[in-house]
């Protein structure tokens, strides 16, 4: 009678998220709230000021920013911390949680410590989330995000930083549209970069300034486009997004290095100046020079000065003053600075180069010849990289085919063509095996994370049917891990329902993880127990589930192998950690239906793993209780 209770229970469970799944997509964000003008009030005197715990009572207020409804009808015990927007026009819904800082900062007062502390909570909640927001202060805005660009290390979800020039709550504010936009390209838009969104434009993180102290569209990224548009429709140009192109895990530097100043000539600049700034405990150096790049070369003191400092291991980076343009050695000027060791910096932008600066010479384990050669790498997209021009889309005969059957012929029309056709070639071209297809795609400007009118992408394709050097290809070159279906499955769980473990091991490895809720887990373990299969398990293992999970009646993967007499899933289960001392809601534990007549060989199992872990190594208490007699 109890299995039958528990056959119905998981049936109907089953069921039931299978049909909020398929008619529903939820994403979550964090956002770290860490002061600024957006979430101030208004005091007597008409002044801006922070105060704690002020935004989240009042932005519950606001429907378009928490469904009340929602949340007290549909979210779980566990989630009622949780805000939650209303439904969107795709049909998915973002649920949010704010964690606010103590206490609440104005941007002109951060410093690299308090970079540290939200690039450690982004790492302490990465894989819980799709997406983060951080609500900052203007001021001081591109400095942060540009630090954070470098610290997030093979960063595979999007980090929106935004603010407002009004708070939000004011009658007339562009912090509201601004945070309800960073809330929405959070959880909908898997764009793996640090960004900087403020009135209709995401910006490249390490590419943005503040232009205007009293505009609404205050930032610029003066030397490349903006990232996505923010109109009537959310337009992002994924062939200009970066992406980190590696199967390592996500994970932050949070060691950035104090010892470095920004240094802007002047017509006269003394040498005394440059000399004192230049000496110990000074690392490292931006200096923002005239122009292409340009110095006085006809001081030959200051230039001494410059090369005696590169001599004693500082790092000289060259940039421009201006707001556009680059650094070019074209010049006399520039050349004789060159000569001397400075490093050309192109296009960064002084924030950009200036954290960049701090987090390379943060690498202890890096020497100086090392540190140098990364400061001309690109790492970020925060300098522009020599490229290949881009490939015609016309270079394409698939596309060029059916533009003109259907008389197309404008460059706007042939990119849209392309965006209909190139997700479903991708996921055709991973189905049968075909790198070559797939590098051509590539080059010809396709999105290797973008999804089909299924949501999914190439790597999902590639990971259910086992093609494991196309799952490599597609990870080499910045596919993302994270992206989910129309079912909200990730390509891991595409790989898990294909028992792909040298597969499973990569994504993992690459930062791949569970995203599903516990019960999910434990109800797919069990049935798999149920069925003995002992390879779905240990696929289930090796993406990093609990293999002792509970579902609805408290009943692990043991209780079913035991009630349901499945040998090689009780072995695997009992040599690898699973429990048979945890009480299901009738009080069973999977020892006690071992017990039952019919039942000897799985109750001796039980038994001699019991004896094992008795006999083994003590617990802590046990260790103590030793002593205490020893003594």
């Amino acid at each position: 009678m109890e299995d039958d209770l528990f056959q119905r229970r998981s049936k109907l469970a089953t069921a039931g998220v299978a049909e909020s799944v398929e008619q529903e997509q939820e994403a979550k964000v964090l956002v770290l709230y860490t002061g600024g003008t957006i979430g101030m009030r208004t005091n007597r005197n008409g002044v801006y000021e922070p105060e704690a715990d002020y935004l989240i009572p009042e932005l519950k207020k606001l429907p378009i920013f928490h469904d009340k409804s929602y949340a007290e009808e549909q979210l779980m015990e566990e989630e009622k911390d949780l805000l939650v927007m209303p439904v969107m026009r795709s049909g998915r819904r973002v649920k949010y949680h704010i964690k606010e800082y103590n206490p609440l900062l104005d941007s002109s007062n951060m410093n690299m410590n308090d970079w540290s502390k939200i690039a450690n909570d982004i790492s302490t909640f990465y894989d819980d989330y799709d997406g983060f927001v951080i609500l900052h202060g203007t001021d001081t805005m591109a400095y942060t995000a540009s630090a954070l660009s470098f610290m997030c290390e093979n960063l595979g979800k999007p980090i929106v930083l935004t603010g407002s020039q009004i708070p939000i709550f004011e009658v007339r504010s562009d912090g509201r549209d601004n945070f309800l936009s960073a809330l929405v390209v959070a959880g909908q838009f898997l764009i793996p970069e640090v960004l900087v969104l403020f009135g209709n434009k995401v910006l490249r993180g390490n590419r943005t300034i503040k232009n205007d102290s009293g505009s609404f569209d205050a930032f610029i990224s003066p030397n490349i486009a903006a990232i996505a548009d923010l109109e009537t429709d959310i337009t992002v140009d994924w062939a200009h997004v970066f992406r980190s192109g590696t199967t390592e895990k996500f994970r932050i530097h949070s060691e950035m290095c104090p010892n470095v100043g920004l240094l802007r000539l002047f017509p006269g600049i003394s040498v005394q100046l440059v000399r004192s700034f230049l000496q110990p405990p000074t690392q490292g150096v931006v200096l923002q020079s005239y122009g292409a790049g340009n110095a006085p070369d006809n001081r030959p003191e200051l230039l001494k000065a410059i090369e005696e400092a590169i001599n004693i291991g500082v790092i000289i980076v060259n940039i421009t003053q201006c707001t556009r343009g680059y650094v070019d050695a074209a010049y006399a000027t520039g050349k004789a600075l060159y000569d001397k060791g400075v490093i050309p910096g192109g296009d960064m932008t002084a924030e950009a180069a200036l954290t960049k600066l701090s987090y390379v010479l943060g690498k202890a384990n890096w020497s100086i010849k090392t540190k140098s050669k990364m400061m001309e790498r690109n790492l970020r997209g925060e300098v522009q990289a020599i490229r290949k021009e881009d490939i015609s889309l016309q270079d394409f005969e698939l596309i060029d085919s059916v533009a003109k059957a259907l008389s197309i012929s404008t460059k706007e029309e042939t990119i849209k063509l392309r965006e209909a056709l190139y997700p479903n070639l991708m996921c055709a071209a991973a189905k049968s095996n075909d790198v070559q297809a797939l590098e051509r795609l590539r080059n010809t400007g396709g999105n290797l994370s973008a999804g089909n009118q299924d949501g999914r992408t190439a790597l999902h394709v590639a990971a259910r049917e086992g093609h494991h050097a196309v799952v490599q290809y597609l990870l080499h070159h910045g596919a993302t891990v994270y992206s989910k279906d129309q079912h909200d499955h990730t390509p891991l769980n595409d790989a898990i329902i294909s028992k792909h473990h040298q597969i499973i091991t990569l994504l993992v490895r690459t930062g791949a993880h569970l995203t599903m809720h516990p019960i999910r887990i434990a109800m797919e373990l069990c049935s798999a127990a149920a069925r003995d299969e002992v390879s779905t398990l240990q696929a289930w293992k090796l993406a990093g589930a609990d293999l002792n999970v509970s579902d609805y009646d408290k009943r692990t993967p043991l209780h079913v192998a035991v009630s349901t007499k499945k040998m090689s899933a009780v072995r695997y289960l009992l040599g690898n950690d699973a429990r048979w001392d945890t009480k299901d809601i009738f009080e069973n534990t999977a020892e006690m239906q071992a017990k039952k007549p019919g039942y000897e060989e799985i109750h001796e199992l039980i038994q001699q793993k019991i004896r094992e872990e008795k006999s083994g190594i003590p617990d802590s208490e046990d260790l103590q209780q030793a002593q205490i007699k020893h003594d």
